[in-house]
């Protein structure tokens, strides 16, 4: 029977990344390994603040050819 759930795992050091990798395989599971880093911190915090301003309306509207004006 195939499950639709997926695990996502975070080890801390090299020795459980090392056995997390040895049990998985022994148990014949497909996996894969990414080095994707989330999003800094900073940035979605950035991101969250920009959608409040907008909610609040706190935003200005320019006209596309005033953009590229000096």
């Amino acid at each position: 029977m195939k499950t639709v759930n997926t695990f996502i795992i975070h080890p801390e050091t090299a020795e459980q990344e090392i056995a997390l990798k040895a049990f998985i395989e022994a148990l014949k599971i497909k996996f894969e390994i990414t080095k994707e880093k989330p999003y800094d911190p900073e940035f979605v915090a950035k991101i969250q603040e920009s959608r409040r301003q907008a909610q609040k309306g706190e935003t200005v509207k320019m006209d596309l050819d005033d953009i590229w004006k000096d």
